[in-house]
């Protein structure tokens, strides 16, 4: 079991601390580091910009939105950002939501699993360097010869040579047809809201996506890196409760009422009633009913939380689940330290 930070993205601004954070994951056995997007602050320059005062961190995406920017391009990136890490880099991508994609990107959100497939193909093309890109699916045809085109495209190799033809590509999946994808097209699962108690579940739409000709990877060497908070605290109600306002604005506030694939989630572990209340109240602005409907039980079910023999015992249980990176949000340096001098030696000296 490892640890990776997760930075996320900013509101509104990055937190002043971030270089001394990422200094002190590094310093303090975590494996890596990860910074998102939603619309605002991008994946990839803070990973450049503070990743370059690391040496050892794997820096990831988690994730990178597809309509953000075409494959070639977000290929590029993934190319650049590895070379000058040393080979350090790990490319998570997501197709975010309808609201982003087409109220941000001006995109289409349709068909997002076939978008991916394509994506990952065309991204995979270019590190690999083997041969011209070209891509003959709907979503991003490669040369393109559509409306508007003037016929002179042709297929190209990137002029820079990848450090590594094949960086590890981990897919933010949260349905069963789409987890099932990322077990056969990628290299990782970036897991968001995982609860132990539905590994069998979990593990069915994995193993139908390793089952299928031309998978990638098998369970042995598939990464699942599930981000959850981690509270050691000895007052577990409080720490229940500082969490469900976050809960509240994803179930209720981050999607469409009709599409909030963060909502299902919940859904599916047993909480329809009260993801449709939340979201009812958390749409009409009623964010602090919003936050009370959320069960205690809910916010077990996704964050580990207690003292340390508690937690210890969680983290044991994700690791049986399957789970292979917990990433952590942590707001300061002393946490960094106290989660790696609780976790880290004991994890690996108990569960290796």
């Amino acid at each position: 079991m490892r640890l990776g930070l997760q930075l996320g993205y900013w509101t509104p601004v990055p937190a002043p601390d971030t270089p001394e954070l990422v200094a002190a994951a590094e310093r303090f056995g975590f494996d890596s580091v990860f910074a998102a997007e939603a619309w605002g602050s991008d994946a990839f320059t803070p990973l450049a910009w503070w990743g370059s005062r690391t040496s050892r961190l794997r820096l990831g995406t988690s994730v990178a939105q597809l309509s953000a920017r075409t494959p070639a391009a977000c290929a590029m990136h993934a190319l650049t950002l590895d070379r000058l890490s040393g080979g350090r880099f790990i490319l998570g991508l997501g197709v975010s939501g309808p609201q982003v994609v087409e109220g941000w990107y001006g995109q289409p959100f349709a068909q997002p699993l076939a978008r991916t497939r394509e994506y990952v193909s065309i991204v995979r093309q270019v590190l690999a360097r083997e041969a011209p890109v070209v891509n003959n699916g709907r979503h991003y045809p490669l040369p393109y010869q559509g409306p508007g085109a003037l016929g002179l495209g042709k297929p190209l190799k990137p002029i820079a040579h990848p450090l590594r033809p094949d960086v590890p590509i981990m897919l933010g999946a949260e349905g069963p047809k789409n987890v099932a994808m990322t077990a056969e097209i990628a290299d990782g699962w970036l897991a968001i809201y995982y609860t132990p108690r539905l590994a069998d579940m979990y593990n069915e739409w994995l193993d139908e996506g390793f089952a299928r000709a031309g998978a990638r990877r098998s369970r042995e060497d598939f990464e699942i890196v599930a981000s959850c908070q981690i509270v050691l605290t000895d007052d577990r109600a409080a720490a229940i409760r500082a969490m469900k306002p976050v809960l509240a604005l994803y179930i209720g506030g981050m999607g469409a009422s009709d599409m909030n694939f963060h909502a299902d989630v919940f859904a599916r572990m047993g909480y329809p009633e009260q993801v449709e209340a939340i979201g009812r109240l958390f749409r009409a602005g009623r964010k602090e009913e919003a936050a009370a409907e959320v069960p205690d039980a809910l916010v077990e079910d996704v964050a580990l939380i207690g003292d340390v023999e508690q937690v210890r015992a969680q983290v044991a249980e994700m690791e049986r689940a399957g789970v292979t990176t917990l990433l952590v949000g942590c707001g300061s340096v002393e946490q960094i330290e106290q989660l790696s001098s609780a976790l880290v030696v004991e994890v690996e000296h108990v569960l290796d």
